[in-house]
């Protein structure tokens, strides 16, 4: 079962989701926040596979909350669950280490999945890789050094990197490929130290932007 942590500021919102994910038996909702500040101090103690995570919150935004978690090195799998569609608030949440953005008119069923891939070391994030991110995202900096000139990926690395576009997990991708988990896990590596990011979800995004897709 995957352990779920909820952050909502709006209480009919909160309990509405809740309800909804107490109906499908592979997610438990473990824990909820009502602001920033209590998300920031309850979710490293909740133990949760995957956040979801609003933005607009009381006392600390929802990208506060990602930036000192990540900050702090206890940074859960999170999915951003908003309102808006806000080209500028999903880069940003991207580039603070979400994994998923998701709409709240979003179904049942495409929540529960996109909280199973997330869990899985997936993302959730492809129906919103447009030409209008990646432009925002052309002014963001490489992660940690990498080549310069960078080397181009492998035929085999492409091959993993549009699974990897698919939110699938380092498994479902060895499975796919009939290699080993741990060749897979070496492949991804080498895809974010060569387009110089620090995540699969920046990997995908650096892709697009440079031209593999």
């Amino acid at each position: 079962m995957i352990r779920v942590f909820l952050v909502e500021d709006q209480e009919l919102v909160r309990e509405g989701i809740r309800s909804l994910l107490a109906l499908d038996r592979r997610v438990e909702v473990v824990g909820t926040a009502s602001d920033g500040e209590e998300a920031l101090a309850a979710i490293p103690a909740a133990r949760a596979d995957v956040v979801l995570l609003d933005l607009l919150l009381p006392k600390l935004s929802g990208l506060d909350v990602l930036r000192r978690l990540g900050a702090a090195d206890s940074l859960p799998p999170v999915i951003i669950l908003t309102t808006f569609d806000d080209d500028e608030a999903l880069v940003e949440g991207l580039r603070a280490g979400a994994r998923g953005y998701l709409l709240k008119d979003v179904s049942l069923a495409e929540l529960v999945d996109a909280i199973l891939t997330v869990a899985s070391g997936g993302t959730a994030v492809r129906p919103v890789v447009s030409e209008r991110v990646v432009r925002g995202l052309e002014a963001a900096p490489a992660e940690f050094p990498h080549l310069d000139p960078p080397d181009r990926l492998t035929e085999r690395e492409i091959d993993v990197l549009r699974l990897m576009t698919g939110g699938y997990s380092n498994r479902e991708i060895a499975r796919a490929l009939v290699l080993s988990e741990g060749t897979v896990k070496n492949h991804v590596s080498s895809i974010l130290s060569k387009l110089g990011v620090r995540d699969r979800t920046r990997a995908v995004l650096q892709a697009v932007k440079a031209g593999y897709f």
